[in-house]
């Protein structure tokens, strides 16, 4: 073992523990880790385990370790100086206890693996966590049964792919989902920043795969941007258990950043009380966008609209109508559309970006509004709404009350989720 660059944690767990002065301290048991952002963490400390019933375990310095030899660990420190205490170390990370058996997200290739051995590389007397095995051999040399297991294979294929098959992820593609049984994050900034970069809609097929748990670890994990896209993805029962799994204050905040009309959808999904809940929770504006919109009926242009639209005054410009898109790249709402309102928020018209992308930036925005005043009353059925979008090849079209004011906006996105969900149920009704 001198000799090799790169070893498995579980071929450790073998080694006997002497001390400077000859005692046999016990088994190696775990390493504890340094946690400094490191994109491949270093080894701060040998945990060793004596006793059975009960276990006794001792952190030791990694700047005490002499040599790894011939199924022993030798350290530089006497026994004398080596404390033991019952129960396992409350290092703030380790390989046995943190990493082992839980579940990664492999960010290279979006999937969720669980840990069977860490594959460490030897620098010296340093260790530093390479890769994570997740394969089957893995868990089979953790068993301690490889040389049993390997001649058994051979016999029946010598040419098997398991013989030779190596199934790591690199440890820097990998985010840890849960500590220990704490259910915590294990904080990565390298891992986080490669999850981020996996589209909200594949990180939320990742979170079908995993536990409730697992998957409140994952979305504590991940930026508040990214964490209300993969909530709108995420299917409703996913969805449901990782609001189990907040306090009322956390779900709270989540629905109130995400579209009101999907936040209006969900909390129609709860239980009356849990919903009512939530909304007290809420900062004022939002629980009062979603009181709004939870008294329209489902199907209705005032069910299916979100609140939050893109909208000037009509003394605005075409300059102001740039700021505004720049200043709402990060909004939930459309970035092509534009609703015009008066002093009173009345609606006076809508543009796009094809209809002032060429005009002088000093022209009134009212006079680059589409010719004709097209919109939907708050209790239009979806029928109209999809026909006007249709007509006019809309992408959005306003909501107003029965008094003019503009109260939301419907997107082609929102009528066809919801006209698919209907075909679909009609569908299924004649199986």
């Amino acid at each position: 073992m001198a000799d090799q660059f790169f070893v498995y944690l579980s071929e450790l767990f073998s080694l006997k523990a002497i001390a400077s002065d000859g005692i046999v301290l016990g088994r190696f048991f775990d390493l504890s880790m340094n946690l400094n952002n490191d994109i491949y963490p270093r080894a701060k400390g040998v945990i060793i385990r004596r006793g059975m019933m009960p276990a006794q375990y001792a952190e030791v310095s990694l700047t005490e370790l002499l040599k790894v030899e011939g199924g022993f660990i030798y350290f530089k420190i006497p026994s004398t100086a080596v404390v033991f205490t019952p129960g396992k170390s409350e290092c703030e990370f380790a390989l046995r206890r943190d990493v082992l058996d839980q579940q990664i997200v492999d960010v290279e290739n979006r999937k969720v693996e669980r840990v069977n051995d860490v594959h460490l590389l030897r620098v010296d007397h340093q260790y530093h966590v390479a890769h994570v095995d997740v394969g089957l051999r893995g868990l089979v040399r953790r068993l301690d049964l490889e040389p049993l297991v390997d001649t058994l294979v051979r016999l029946l294929k010598k040419d098997a792919e398991y013989l030779n098959a190596e199934e790591l992820v690199s440890w820097k593609n990998s985010q840890v989902l849960t500590l220990g049984n704490q259910k915590n994050v294990l904080k990565l900034d390298v891992a986080r920043a490669k999850i981020a970069k996996i589209p909200p809609t594949l990180l939320a097929e990742i979170m079908g795969d995993l536990d409730m748990f697992e998957q409140a670890s994952l979305y504590r994990s991940l930026a508040p941007d990214i964490q209300r896209k993969m909530f709108a993805d995420m299917a409703l029962d996913d969805k449901h258990g990782l609001i189990d799994q907040m306090d009322d204050a956390e779900a709270a905040q989540l629905i109130a950043q995400i579209p009101s009309d999907e936040a209006a959808d969900f909390l129609m999904s709860l239980p009356k009380e849990k919903m009512h809940q939530l909304l007290r929770l809420m900062e004022n504006p939002s629980s009062r966008r979603l009181r709004t919109l939870l008294g329209f009926r489902k199907d209705s242009a005032g069910g299916l609209m979100a609140t939050e639209y893109l909208w000037l005054r009509k003394d605005a410009t075409v300059a102001d109508a740039w700021a505004k898109i720049k200043s709402s790249v990060e909004s939930p709402a459309s970035l092509t559309t534009i609703y015009v309102v008066d002093e009173m928020h009345k609606y006076v018209g809508t543009t796009t970006i094809r209809r002032f992308i060429n005009e002088p930036l000093a022209r009134l925005i009212t006079e680059v509004c589409h010719p004709q005043k097209v919109f939907v009353r708050t209790d239009d059925g979806m029928e109209e709404v999809a026909l006007l979008l249709e007509q006019y090849k809309f992408s959005a079209i306003p909501v107003l009350d029965d008094r003019d004011i503009l109260m939301g906006s419907i997107t082609v996105d929102d009528v066809m989720e919801e006209l698919i969900a209907l075909a679909w149920g009609k569908y299924k009704d004649t199986l």
